[in-house]
């Protein structure tokens, strides 16, 4: 089921793309602005209440439904469920259009055009960023957003699935990552006039949602990365991972993009766009350039493909057992 599930998605998400204005993405902005607004009043304990709410509630529904369907009606609704949900949580187009019209500005050498879309996508200012700092930030850009968007539901999915959970994983894999980029951007006010204002947060549900995160994206984020190794240049990769990894801010992010740059021999981190960095914080590797993109596309892909591998491996055996 899990692996029928995701490769239909797959599918359909790239025949079929959800825009960022789809409705489904407008609800989940109204859900996590409604819990805000009445459960959060700036205190830790109502921080987790908001947090489990948010999470819980969406992810009961999900499971309910799974069940029932599976229950009454048979597995191929059940599947028919599991994938309406992988493919409103999951899918290269989510993203890959900021990456193509980059790299198609860069090949037809209008570098004020594939900044101005670089800066249009990651909310920064680029200012005259030369053109391998384009390449290197894009190719981290890309790869994270491959991992949050295809890595991170899909294995989360998979791991949850084989022991009977169905769709959960997916689902809270998603609204997690939402709510923490969601919450981090947005404003705070004190406690006491919190409840006036529905689109402002508190300190303590922000602390909540990032910390959370992280807890929930420590092993995708981990899979990721031996993903990227097995498919790219192991040995390489997992040198990255090992000496490199803490040269990014984000433990998790660190652990992915160290793997990457030994995984194709690029440079990646520095503090082009990140100016707390020293300049010396870049991993090992070539300079970035346009040929990289090519690798990272097909890196991506491999990886994709072994995963969905393993997967069709283990519910097989599953079945079987």
């Amino acid at each position: 089921m899990s692996f029928f599930s995701l490769f239909l998605a797959l599918v359909i998400e790239q025949a079929r793309p959800l825009g960022s204005s789809h409705f489904l993405h407008q609800w989940l902005r109204r859900w996590v602005d409604w819990v805000a607004a009445h459960v959060d009043g700036g205190t830790k304990s109502q921080a987790w209440l908001a947090w489990a709410i948010l999470i819980g509630a969406p992810a009961f529904l999900a499971i309910l439904i799974h069940w029932l369907l599976a229950y009454f009606l048979g597995w191929f609704f059940a599947v028919a469920w599991n994938v309406v949900l992988l493919y409103v949580t999951l899918g290269f187009r989510q993203f890959s259009h900021h990456f193509t019209g980059i790299r198609d500005a860069l090949n037809d050498g209008d570098e004020p055009l594939a900044r101005k879309l670089l800066a249009d996508w990651q909310q920064v200012e680029v200012n005259e960023l030369p053109r391998n700092e384009i390449v290197r930030h894009v190719i981290e850009h890309s790869v994270l957003s491959a991992h949050r968007h295809v890595f991170g539901v899909f294995f989360s999915y998979a791991l949850l699935s084989i022991v009977g959970l169905g769709p959960v994983g997916a689902v809270v894999y998603r609204i997690a990552e939402f709510a923490k980029r969601y919450w981090s951007k947005a404003p705070t006010l004190a406690s006491n006039t919190l409840q006036d204002h529905r689109n402002w947060t508190s300190p303590s549900l922000q602390e909540v949602a990032t910390g959370s995160w992280h807890a929930i994206d420590w092993i995708p984020a981990r899979s990721t990365a031996m993903g990227f190794a097995i498919m790219g240049s192991f040995e390489d990769a997992m040198d990255g991972w090992r000496h490199h990894a803490e040269k990014f801010p984000d433990d998790n992010d660190g652990v992915i993009l160290a793997a990457t740059a030994g995984a194709i021999n690029v440079q990646l981190g520095g503090a082009a766009l990140q100016p707390e960095l020293p300049s010396s914080s870049s991993t090992p590797g070539r300079p970035p350039e346009l040929a990289h993109f090519a690798q990272i596309v097909g890196l991506v892909w491999r990886t994709v493909i072994m995963w969905l591998v393993l997967v069709a491996l283990l519910s097989l055996a599953n079945l079987l057992g």
